[in-house]
């Protein structure tokens, strides 16, 4: 084909297919690549982002549109930022331009250029540096806290630092403004003037033996790419070693990005880097955060004010000109994978990242996935253990034999005798039951009839605060019914349990306690997390009962006894990946017993204490529990020892994405390559949200012989078309 010679601007739209868009690039030069363009697309005008620009076309002219407009508001996304962009979309075989703008805040997808404003900046004012925050009163809480920190920064803060202290920092500031104590100042300080402030870092904690060699370590060989794992026990530090590691970074002027498995942990940790360095700009971004307040702390990432970003999976997007760090936190956690769209892992993306701009990178978990540990064990990855939990010991692991031991409402005699003993010493107790709800199931005594969700083959859960049942996986509602619809019994049975139902069980047994539920429904509320660790750090719960919100991260000094409900359902699920998880879940709901001056108690209800993992976990000996499995998932051909794919359709009907698949299949096994097909099967969940489901595995022992035959395949996959059938890819899936 005869190429056409004009200036070309190839650029990223987000619609759901693999190419770029050639347009007329009059007036765009080198340095436009990476900015938002408005251009006409079909009859609408599309936002999108200049990639490449090329001197010919496959177009013929008449065909090539032009560019209507460049927004050059603000800096064009970084080439490594666009190069890392584009390894997303060829490794996990999506369409580039959604990866490109989904990366995006949402307020740079509109086609209205920014108007930006200077922010407000405050500094203590004459009086305000004579206060001595110390006697200011208890209820002043926030006003004493503003005032430490700009004492501390000894320099102008603007306001989304000082507003980001508390959810109600901002009448704080206000009340000081008027009060004469604070005022504001010039907000005309350059980005350059605010990344180059001098580094102000508290002073941390007497460092272990272990934490200082670690941390030695990565000193030693602090240039250039080295991926580190961090294998530490629950309470063992890991955290102070990152400060540490941060406090290099930012020395060096460079920016550190730390990624935390979930939003609950954000605010948290978020409060103890601010006070360790008090003069540092940080940013926090993840989805909890309006439009505006997402694009302030990127835009803060990007012009390298903000020195340290904490954030969620989508944040290893984020611009960051002096980046010289990377630290991936719970690295093992199953939601820095994305399930849908874009399915991409943050931890892997954030490995490329750093290989490319050439830093370090630090894993840091108690219970590594086995595709890290196998790394670390093999010499790819540096391995660094803390085995000693900081100034205390590891929690007490006692399993109830519920063959033995009745359950009322899923709580053992036991269970409940040291919940009494607990609280009577003032000390909190933690029921962890991974399932929110009253209960899983309301059934018919009489004719065995069972709530069923009409879109998903799922049960509906008995939710009693609200008297309504809802499915977990679509959210579809109903009403509890009076009688049985089938035969009208008005006996129906609610059965299992969940946090509701625990809760119950405990107001009932335990009147005079004080009892939190945390779950997803009751930490919906904007700010309800944030209160409800208020109370648990001021003592004023006794027992709570949540799912893995309470599980991860945390630091309750009061917390000495967990008790475990319904563990022994993961034991035996067909997911090879199942034990790992369990194990892994069970280490950090055990890690928040005992991290004050007490040892910590852990008690887990089973009906297998004698299964390896149980005495395993018992043992803390994550490390011999892991040998184990990577030596099974070798016999059985399973991942780290392969790479996998699955091809996932749905349709109205099963048959239609099983057909889809078959073909699929046949296609699969025309493509030459090291690769093996399975056959087609119903997916674990076969109907969700009124769509039928299946999947396709492929696997080979080489990713790059993987990656090739994914290649074509997707080719040709792409290039039919399939109207009554939506797929996708999911490399390296962590369901199968």
């Amino acid at each position: 084909m005869r190429l056409h010679s004009i200036s070309i601007a190839r650029i990223a739209l987000d619609v759901p297919l693999p190419t770029l868009f050639d347009y007329a690039a009059t007036g765009i030069g080198r340095d436009d690549i990476g900015r938002r363009v408005l251009v006409p697309f079909g009859k609408k005008i599309a936002v999108g982002v200049i990639v490449e620009l090329a001197s010919s076309s496959e177009l013929a002219p008449q065909r090539v549109r032009q560019v209507i407009a460049v927004q050059r508001d603000i800096p064009p996304i970084a080439e490594d930022v666009l190069s890392l962009l584009k390894f997303c979309s060829r490794y996990y075989h999506h369409p580039l331009g959604e990866a490109v703008l989904n990366a995006l805040p949402t307020r740079l997808r509109r086609r209205q250029a920014l108007k930006l404003k200077n922010a407000k900046l405050y500094r203590l004012t004459a009086i305000g540096a004579g206060i001595d925050a110390a006697s200011l009163p208890t209820r002043s809480k926030l006003k004493r806290d503003v005032l430490i920190l700009m004492r501390e920064t000894n320099d102008a803060i603007d306001e989304t630092t000082l507003f980001a202290i508390a959810s109600t920092a901002r009448n704080a500031v206000k009340a000081l403004l008027e009060l004469g104590w604070i005022e504001l100042c010039d907000g005309a300080q350059s980005d350059n003037a605010a990344a180059d402030m001098p580094l102000q870092s508290a002073t941390g904690p007497v460092l272990t033996m272990e934490q200082a060699e670690a941390i030695a370590a990565v000193r030693e060989t602090a240039s250039g790419f080295i991926p580190w794992l961090l294998m530490g026990v629950t309470g063992s530090g890991k955290t102070e070693v990152y400060l540490r590691l941060i406090a290099d970074t930012l020395a060096n002027k460079r920016q550190a990005l730390v990624l935390v498995p979930e939003i609950n942990l954000t605010p948290q940790l978020e409060a103890l880097v601010r006070a360790r360095f008090p003069s540092t700009m940080v940013v926090s971004l993840h989805s909890g955060l309006n439009e505006s307040e997402r694009l302030h702390g990127w835009l803060q990432a990007q012009s390298g004010v903000a020195g340290i970003i904490l954030g969620t999976r989508l944040s290893i997007f984020t611009p960051m000109p002096r980046l010289g760090l990377i630290v991936v936190d719970e690295e093992h956690d199953a939601s820095f994978k994305q399930m849908d769209g874009l399915r991409y892992s943050a931890r892997d993306l954030a490995l490329v990242r750093a290989r490319d701009r050439a830093i370090p990178i630090v894993l840091g978990s108690a219970t590594p996935a086995l595709e890290t540990f196998q790394n670390a064990i093999a010499g790819s990855y540096r391995l660094l253990t803390l085995k000693q939990p900081v100034n205390a010991m590891p929690a007490e692991i006692d399993y109830i034999d519920t063959r033995h031991s009745p359950l009322i409402d899923g709580l053992s005699q036991e269970l409940l005798k040291a919940i009494d003993a607990t609280i009577k010493r003032g000390e909190q107790s933690l029921i962890f039951i991974n399932r929110r709800g009253y209960a899983p199931v309301l059934m018919c005594r009489s004719c065995n009839w069972s709530a069923d969700c009409q879109r998903c083959s799922a049960k509906l859960v008995m939710h009693a605060t609200n008297r309504r049942l809802q499915c977990h996986h679509c959210g579809h509602q109903a009403a509890i019914p009076a009688a049985c619809p089938d035969c009208g019994n008005h006996d129906l049975l609610p059965l299992g349990q969940g946090t509701q139902r625990i809760e119950s069980a405990l107001e009932r047994t335990f009147p005079a306690a004080r009892i939190l539920r945390v779950d997803r429904d009751t930490t919906r509320r904007k700010h309800a997390w944030e209160d409800m660790r208020r109370q648990i750090h001021a003592n004023e719960v006794d027992v709570l009962v949540g799912t893995q919100i309470l599980a991860k991260g945390h630091d309750f000094p009061q917390l000495n006894l967990v008790g475990v409900i319904n563990a022994d359902s993961s034991l035996y699920s067909t997911d090879f990946r199942a034990g790992e998880r369990l194990f892994a879940r069970l280490t950090q709901v055990a890690g928040r017993a005992g991290r004050g001056a007490s040892r910590g108690r852990v008690l887990i209800q089973t009906e297998f204490p004698d299964h390896p993992l149980y005495q395993a976990l018992r043992r803390h000996d994550y490390s011999a529990y892991a040998r184990e499995l990577l030596a099974e998932r070798k016999q059985a051909g399973f991942p780290p020892f392969v790479h996998q794919a699955v091809l996932r359709a749905e349709a109205p009907q099963i048959s239609v994405a099983l057909d889809f698949l078959q073909r699929a299949a046949l296609s699969a096994h025309e493509i030459q390559a090291a690769v093996t097909v399975y056959d087609p099967i119903p997916a674990p969940l076969v109907r969700l949200a009124g769509l039928e489901r299946a999947q396709l595995t492929v696997q080979a022992r080489s990713r790059t012989a993987l990656q090739r035959f994914l290649g074509e395949w997707h080719e040709r996959l792409s290039a039919r078309a399939e109207r009554k059938v939506r797929w996708a890819l999911d490399v390296d899936p962590l369901e199968v």
